[in-house]
């Protein structure tokens, strides 16, 4: 249990405060208008606690604070803290969904839209998220003929550039064909930016040009042109019918509905824009901390905007409960928009409708969540608690790490490391290794490379102060290896090797039999075949499995797609992409003179001789290849 620090040694300033336990891990970090005022409660009669908050005060050892000079300063340190350490005690986002998006890739000669996941890219402007994949390619084919950018992939759009002929979508008018020269780059740009523009929810200008166009046509008398027109402009309609119209065409709301019960909420955004749905997300809180309905408010805020929102920041926050500081919450809000963002409570009218919906939708959403995740967490604690009884540890272990190997008769040795937290995969922990000192079929030695790596890394750590400590900071609870007792006289070996052995258990897991191996046991633990503990180890070591060959899946085709101008000094990335652009290919550069080289005036003198000799030898030598 953490000790209360000295009598006035704790400052009456803001700042952000962190409980650590006994291994300095931080479990909760939290901020306060006053750190002395805040942290008194917590060195209070624990009958008057909740529970968790009684748990997380009893599991730390120590507590340590950082003062700021102002509210949104400590809002912004604990945010930060928050998202570096991902403390247990902490509400966590535990349905980390990744949503599609309708990006375009501005930054390209020939922008494209498409659908995209993950993180985001510079060069891209991203709308969304949608709820499904299939709603954007939907969008696409409403809006490709008004605006017919292409949709193909880069590769498809070099080979037709090559052959001179478009692909089937420029003939039935949904691509405007830029592959082969049939639109102009200023004209296609203009469709990017209208394209852009109708995706932000600015439809009106789209329609009155439609519309003007094709009275145009019809009084010119070209009467296919305005039937063509005419179906662009039905299908345009109907692209904006998808976007629901909910508010005033200037205003930009984002509406959050909350769904809770003691333990869980979830919650459902809806991203409206010029007064049209244009995005929504759905997510749900793990309720760790003791909160009152103010301050999940407050942690829901945190987590939508732990980054700026693809389609921006909104002018107003509507939410069921108002933050615990509206004031506080506003300042960092507008910090991030650049201009004044205001948090509501709707009282009447529309806007209160709006919100109602959307709650509903959070309501419906943690319904489906509850009865997927009942038998799920269930399962995840039975599995931590066999594990605890039949490897005989003194705790559930709730931190686990695999690790395997893999390589092809010796080469391209790579080694994976995945790791559980609470029974679910933590895949920011995930870690691969490339071995070193193994140059032939060894797993034993290669594995003992491995731990030793990690292990080094954390005994290292452990001696930092925890703001200078690197990624390999948190001890297993459990370590598992892939194989029998030869990789686990290897793992023990490094652990006794490295005073670690009595601080982390460790077992490993035979393929043929599922039978588990203990440190200095002769027969293996057989595990209930229907287990959820034999079942949670068979995930660990597959995913650990995959994990490993796919590293070593993409080193192997890195090497085998080395090209003869790679490694050469002064020749980087983009001189090597224009020196094969100009002369046409590799073939063609590993046939240019030295004087050919030389004659490119942006290629450096000493960069056309390496590459000359890299290919042909030193000058003066008998040439190598031809």
């Amino acid at each position: 249990m953490v000790t209360r620090p000295p009598a006035g040694s704790i400052p009456d300033e803001p700042g952000s405060y962190q409980f650590k336990d006994d291994s300095g891990r931080v479990i909760y970090v939290g901020k306060a208008k006053s750190l002395r005022s805040r942290l008194s409660n917590y060195f209070q009669t624990q009958t008057n606690m909740h529970p968790r908050t009684a748990q997380m005060v009893n599991t730390a050892k120590t507590v340590e604070w950082i003062q700021v000079r102002n509210d949104v300063e400590a809002l912004m340190l604990e945010y930060n803290l928050i998202k570096r350490h991902r403390p247990r005690f902490n509400v966590r986002l535990i349905d980390d969904k990744s949503y599609p998006y309708l990006a375009v890739t501005v930054s390209d000669d020939w922008p494209r839209p498409r659908v995209m996941r993950g993180k985001k890219r510079k060069g891209t402007r991203y709308f969304g998220p949608y709820g499904h994949a299939y709603a954007i390619r939907e969008t696409l084919d409403h809006l490709l003929r008004t605006f017919p950018v292409r949709t193909c992939t880069d590769a498809k759009f070099r080979r037709h550039n090559k052959l001179g002929k478009p692909c089937l979508l420029f003939h039935i008018e949904k691509c405007s064909g830029p592959c082969v020269g049939e639109v102009a780059k200023d004209d296609y740009d203009g469709m990017v930016r209208e394209l852009c523009q109708f995706l932000e929810g600015d439809t009106e200008p789209v329609l009155v040009k439609l519309e003007a166009e094709m009275r145009s046509a019809a009084q010119d008398l070209e009467f296919e042109h305005a039937a063509r027109l005419r179906d662009r402009l039905g299908t345009v309609r109907k692209a904006v019918e998808r976007q629901q119209m909910v508010a005033e065409r200037n205003e930009d709301i984002d509406v959050i509905g909350i769904a809770e019960d003691d333990l869980e909420a979830a919650v459902f955004v809806f991203l409206v824009r010029k007064g049209r749905v244009l995005g929504r997300r759905s997510f749900v809180l793990d309720k760790v901390e003791d909160l009152n309905s103010n301050e999940l408010t407050d942690r829901v805020l945190e987590g939508i905007y732990d980054e700026e929102p693809a389609m921006g920041m909104p002018k107003t926050v509507l939410v069921q409960n108002q933050s615990s500081d509206p004031g506080l919450y506003e300042e960092w809000l507008s910090d991030l928009r650049g201009s004044q963002v205001a948090i509501r409570v709707p009282q009447r009218g529309q806007k209160r409708e709006l919100l109602a919906t959307v709650v509903k939708n959070a309501e419906e959403e943690f319904a489906r969540h509850r009865m997927k995740r009942a038998s799920d967490h269930n399962s995840r604690a039975r599995a931590l608690n066999e594990l605890q009884e039949v490897l005989g540890l003194s705790e559930p272990p709730l931190r686990i790490e695999c690790y395997d190997m893999s390589h092809l008769s010796g080469t391209n040795y790579v080694g994976s490391m995945v790791v559980v937290e609470d029974g679910l995969a933590a895949k920011r922990e995930y870690r691969r290794f490339k071995i070193k000192t193994v140059e032939q079929n060894d797993d034993y030695a290669a594995m003992e490379e491995v731990l030793t790596r990690r292990l080094k890394n954390y005994l290292a750590d452990r001696e930092k102060p925890v703001a200078e400590r690197g990624k390999f900071q948190y001890p297993p609870q459990l370590l598992v290896v892939d194989g029998g007792k030869g990789q686990l006289s290897s793992a023990v070996r490094v652990l006794e090797d490295l005073g670690l052995f009595d601080e982390i258990p460790v077992c490993s897991l035979a393929k043929r039999l599922e039978e588990v191996y203990l440190p200095y046991h002769s027969e293996p633990i057989r595990i209930p075949r229907q287990s959820e503990a034999l079942y949670l180890l068979q995930r660990l070591r597959d995913e650990s499995h995959r994990f490993a060959i796919s590293y070593h899946r993409q080193l192997r085709a890195k090497e085998m797609t080395k090209s003869v101008l790679d490694d050469i000094s002064g020749l980087g990335p983009v001189r090597k992409k224009r020196l094969l652009k100009e002369l046409g290919g590799v073939t063609k550069v590993k046939r240019a003179d030295l004087e050919e080289l030389q004659a490119l005036s942006w290629l450096p003198e000493a960069v056309a001789l390496a590459i000359y000799e890299k290919i042909h030898g030193a000058v003066g030598q008998p040439s190598r290849q031809h």
